[in-house]
């Protein structure tokens, strides 16, 4: 039998935009863009690092897909790196509200209600939360913004549990080349 009979060496990989956290970090990404336009001084080196933090957890995910191919570690590492990006972000914006005396909302807060139900929408994006984002109140924008990024970083929590369950069950790429490469031996 074959090695692509038993099993592909290069596994399928990509398909980043179809993931639930690619599409939230997306709106976290435009809300963040967003908010530093409209809340923060553009000479403020904050602007920078929110956007970027708030780049990073979105293209991470993506170059972790597409690497998934050849390297299951290089995507639990990027995965990783999406999140912490993300756990860097969410600090900066409970710092805004904090620095501001403005009211950072729990979970139980009606506007949070709101927002969190909005992640039953089926084919959700920026637009879904435009009103929150985009409203007056930085407080509103900001605190959105804080339920938007804990929602993804919940995607991306279960996203690493089951690449560790699929790479402690299947194994590595590394693996599949030994195998392959044992196979073909065997047969000659």
């Amino acid at each position: 039998m074959s090695v692509a009979a038993e099993e592909k060496i290069i596994s399928a990989h990509g398909g980043y935009k179809s993931l639930k956290s690619f599409q939230m970090s997306e709106i976290v990404y435009d809300g963040t863009v967003k908010f530093c336009s409209r809340f923060v001084d553009a000479r403020s080196r904050t602007v920078d690092q929110m956007v970027q933090a708030a780049r990073s957890g979105r293209q991470n995910i993506a170059e972790g897909s597409m690497a998934s191919g050849t390297s299951k570690k290089t995507e639990l590492k990027l995965v990783s790196v999406a999140r912490a990006s993300l756990e860097e972000l969410l600090l900066d914006y409970q710092d805004f509200l904090r620095q501001r005396s403005l009211t950072l909302w729990d979970k139980d807060h009606p506007k949070a209600k709101e927002v969190r139900a909005l992640a039953s929408v089926s084919d959700r994006s920026y637009t879904t939360y435009r009103t929150y984002l985009e409203e007056l109140s930085p407080e509103i924008a900001a605190n959105t913004l804080i339920c938007l990024i804990h929602q993804t970083s919940y995607l991306l929590d279960q996203q690493l549990r089951q690449l560790e369950q699929a790479f402690i069950e299947k194994g590595g790429f590394t693996e599949r080349l030994y195998n392959a490469r044992r196979s073909s031996r065997e047969k000659t």
